[in-house]
């Protein structure tokens, strides 16, 4: 095993996790940390326990790679040389001591250094001196639910070696990600890549400009809501659908979404970000790193449809869109960004769909429940207008939908849950195919107002001129982004991508900005495809420049 320090770009998979990551506040990153907890078994000790982490931290590369862009070019993934990993303790005894509540929440929230820590924070909660469970704090630029499930039977076979004292026998290491990253560096990934972006490029062309338009409302103090429908009805009668359609329980709950946003909206075309592992689209299937990005699905409701015709459509362009996702996230949002300026009109993808399977929990209810949650404030600093969270447990399906009061007030989210899951249990019935206005009228939702102007942002350039940076704001803006992106000039009438700005450098654009003293944009702000100037306007000086 080398002690050298290595790197490389960062892998497809990382992508959309490094751009989430930045487009948050510190304040907020934690909404994209990932918390397991794991029973000890009787007989691990905290030094067993400690060894067996830093084990770990050896046979998994991930475990110590910390990321940057303190680099000339795009950001890279570096990983380090073997070491300990830190590993609190928090007694739940009342010893004076921090109870284990209060560690585990300021581990959970505090944001990661990437360029700094690694992707693992470690906590032993112990009773009477003895290990009681471990709870790991995981930044997602290394795992995905694949990768938890593979660090968790590595973590189960080890600690029963501790317990019994015998030889933990582990999976082998066929993988590192670097290994991946160089794969996806090869011309043979590039190859394949640009037949998926292609596809990609044409769905982005019929893709509506805002799924929310009918329904967005200009809001000055808009609020987020979270709530969540358990149902142990959903559970069995989406698979029973499944096995009469002859296809996923997966599926169901996309046709379900779509003909209740397509009976909310009104629109024809229903756009979202749905998640997909990539697990088999490379031959580096088995590493320790996140390969799950965000894909692009569009639904076409013309002509309104039966359930059995959405579940058709939705399978078809499903099936299309996985057999193309493998792609690195960044190149897919310049698409989107170029399309902006193509159309004159910024494009929004900002609702997301997530379904987890995770048959080792229960919710332990017998009937239909809608709880409303905590205000979900770091969701609501990342900019999304909603998010579709369906767990599958092993006696009821949880969907839970977060969103901002300017595309579903709280009447609206209470209906679109109780409306999902009565459709889904209508459809139960073979006799039973409901279409989309049928829908609207099941769940009452008021038609969208007639005429209303619609609520966008400001015009991406439909012609831009060549214009020269004028103020400070557009001249500290211009040299930053050509000497990030490389560039001899920097027209402010472009957009970022049209300007030649590589979306995966946002982010150091942002930290380059603060070293000059100007804040008040993000990410997507400046991936939006609005021209720069208009960026510029967003732009903010702090009391202090750094540089």
């Amino acid at each position: 095993m080398s002690n050298a320090t290595k790197d490389a770009d960062l892998c497809w998979g990382q992508r959309s996790v490094w751009l989430r990551y930045h487009q948050l506040p510190p304040f907020a990153r934690h909404d994209t940390h990932l918390v397991i907890e794991i029973e000890l078994s009787d007989g691990v000790s905290i030094a067993g326990l400690r060894a067996t982490l830093n084990y770990l931290v050896r046979r998994h590369e991930a475990l110590r790679t910390t990321y940057h862009f303190d680099v000339a070019g795009d950001p890279r993934q570096r990983v380090h040389p073997p070491g300990s990993l830190p590993l609190s303790t928090a007694s739940a005894d009342r010893d004076g001591t921090e109870a284990p509540a209060d560690v585990i929440e300021r581990l959970s929230t505090a944001d990661f250094d990437l360029a700094q820590e690694w992707p693992m924070r470690a906590c032993v909660v112990t009773a009477g001196g003895r290990p009681q469970r471990l709870v790991l704090v995981l930044n997602h630029m290394a795992f995905d639910a694949w990768t938890i499930d593979r660090l968790g039977r590595d973590l189960a076979a080890l600690s029963a070696g501790i317990a019994t004292g015998r030889p933990a026998v582990l999976e082998p290491i066929r993988h590192q990600p670097l290994d991946l990253a160089r794969y996806e560096s090869s011309v043979g990934a590039a190859a394949a890549k640009d037949g998926a972006l292609a596809y990609w490029r044409d769905e982005i062309a019929q893709m509506p400009a805002d799924t929310f338009g009918p329904r967005r409302i200009a809001d000055d103090d808009p609020v987020a809501r979270s709530a969540a429908l358990t149902s142990p009805s959903m559970l069995d009668t989406s698979r029973r659908i499944a096995t009469r359609h002859q296809t996923w329980p997966s599926l169901m709950h996309l046709t379900t979404y779509a003909m209740v946003m397509a009976a909310y909206t009104g629109g024809d075309r229903v756009a979202h970000l749905t998640y997909t592992g990539n697990r088999e689209s490379n031959p580096y299937n088995d590493v320790m790193t996140c390969l799950s990005t965000p894909l692009l699905m569009q639904v076409d409701c013309t002509g309104d449809p039966s359930f059995t015709e959405v579940l058709r459509r939705t399978a078809e362009r499903f099936e299309h869109g996985q057999r193309n996702a493998y792609v690195p996230f960044d190149e897919l949002v310049e698409l989107v960004s170029r399309e902006s300026v193509r159309r004159g009109q910024v494009l929004r993808t900002g609702s997301e769909l997530n379904f987890l399977s995770v048959p080792a929990q229960a919710a332990n209810v017998r009937h239909t429940a809608l709880r409303w949650n905590p205000t979900p404030t770091a969701w609501a600093a990342y900019g999304s207008d909603t998010y579709l969270r369906l767990h599958e447990l092993q006696d009821a399906v949880v969907v839970e939908l977060r969103a901002h009061s300017t595309v579903l007030d709280a009447d609206a989210m209470e209906r679109f849950l109780r409306g999902y899951e009565a459709v889904l249990l209508a459809h139960d019935d073979p006799s039973v195919d409901l279409r989309i206005s049928d829908v609207a009228r099941m769940i009452g939702f008021a038609a969208p107002t007639a005429g209303r102007p619609p609520v966008g942002d400001e015009p991406a350039p439909t012609a831009p001129d060549d214009r020269r940076a004028a103020g400070d704001d557009e001249r500290v803006l211009a040299a930053v982004v050509a000497e990030v992106n490389g560039l001899d000039r920097v027209s402010m009438a472009d957009s970022y991508t049209i300007a030649g700005g590589r979306v995966l450098r946002i982010p150091r654009v942002l930290a380059e900005l603060r070293e000059h003293g100007w804040e008040g944009v993000t990410v997507y702000q400046i991936a939006g495809g609005q021209p720069l100037s208009a960026i510029a306007g967003m732009l903010t000086r702090t009391a202090v420049s750094v540089a």
